[in-house]
């Protein structure tokens, strides 16, 4: 069931959502945060997308605000709120309302979302595209407990993570940083394989601009104290992770961005599941804790800078091989090749003459 509002109030908006949900003979609300999505027109059909999928795992009240920019300084000089009200199938588990604000309503926004927050529950905002620097301090983003960005989306997502950490506050997190859990869990189970070795060195290849690999980067680095190096592949995503230890490499390789190779010395190679999820999966995981993500902050504060520039990843043909006793096997022995005589030479000449002619 939708419901369109032009020049409202949020007094009309609470009261479209009430009779919304009397005619769908749902009078109880049953949701467990307010999600405020702030975005542009481009992005907000797929934010939205995302944010119906996730709020069959955390069904919330969705309020899309959507700054439109007037052309004309007599349109920027007029003040208008129109919404969209969404309650039923349309609006995934719970309720959404689109808002478009207009002129000076724009710099006011959080005095429009206020009103409509749902009493006694957690707010959580998040950016799909152009997040503020700061987070925090914006004035939407001060009304939540938790605030969610993605640098992916960002023009120099590097920078970007600098800035992050410079500004950041307890509460905020990244879809850059959901982005590597299942990376982060699979190494930690590897290592919990290899007890008593010691990690002396790390690297992480991946697709340039990824955020997600210098926070897996610095991840390693904050939490196995080592040098962690960045290396540029073609992608998708994240390719590969190398873990060197005092008993040989592990590697985590997944070249074609769903199933990876997980190597080790002493084990046969396992194939494990490692796809690359989708928005909707990456903001359920957010909605799942409101509490400070600490390893998050401690991760982000290591600082990008410290991992150096990252290099090109070497062609697999020229990597050097590993030992044959790092990778638990026996040496085999070479053995020498004779040389022919060289009586046989005239026999060779005619068998090249013989292949020639086929």
């Amino acid at each position: 069931m939708k419901i369109d509002l032009t020049d409202t109030t949020a007094s009309k908006i609470n009261n479209a959502l009430v009779e919304g949900r009397r005619a769908l003979g749902a009078p109880a609300v049953g949701m467990v945060l307010t999600l405020v999505i702030v975005t542009d027109e481009e992005h907000a059909y797929d934010a939205l997308k995302a944010a119906n999928e996730a709020s069959r795992e955390h069904p919330s009240r969705k309020l899309v605000v959507i700054k439109r920019v007037s052309r004309s300084p007599r349109d920027r000089a007029q003040a208008r709120l129109d919404a969209e009200v969404r309650v039923g199938a349309d609006a995934g588990a719970g309720e959404t309302v689109v808002l478009r604000l207009y002129g000076e309503v724009i710099d006011h926004a959080q005095s429009v979302v206020l009103p409509l927050l749902l009493p006694d529950a957690p707010v959580v905002v998040w950016w799909p595209v152009a997040s503020p620097i700061d987070p925090e301090k914006d004035p939407l983003g001060a009304l939540g407990q938790r605030r969610v960005t993605d640098t992916y989306a960002a023009e120099d997502p590097v920078t970007e993570l600098s800035a992050r950490s410079a500004s950041y506050t307890p509460g905020d997190t990244d879809l850059a940083w959901a982005r590597i859990t299942p990376w982060r869990s699979m190494l930690a189970a590897a290592l919990d394989q290899q007890p008593g070795v010691e990690i002396t060195a790390a690297e992480v290849e991946g697709e340039a601009y990824n955020p997600s690999a210098e926070l897996l980067a610095m991840w390693l680095a904050d939490r196995l104290g080592v040098t962690a190096r960045r290396t540029v592949s073609d992608g998708p995503g994240l390719t590969a992770v190398r873990l060197e230890t005092t008993s040989g490499v592990i590697t985590l390789d997944r070249p074609d961005g769903s199933l990876a190779t997980l190597s080790m010395r002493g084990q046969p190679d396992r194939a494990v599941a490692l796809k690359r999820r989708d928005t909707s999966e990456l903001l359920a995981e957010e909605l799942r804790r409101l509490d400070p993500d600490l390893i998050y902050e401690s991760a982000l504060k290591y600082g990008v800078e410290r991992l150096g520039e990252p290099v090109p990843a070497a062609p697999a043909a020229a990597q050097p091989k590993a030992p044959a006793a790092a990778s638990g096997e026996e040496p085999v022995a070479e053995e020498p090749v004779a040389e022919a005589p060289a009586k046989e030479a005239p026999a060779k000449k005619s068998s090249g003459k013989k292949a020639a002619s086929k």
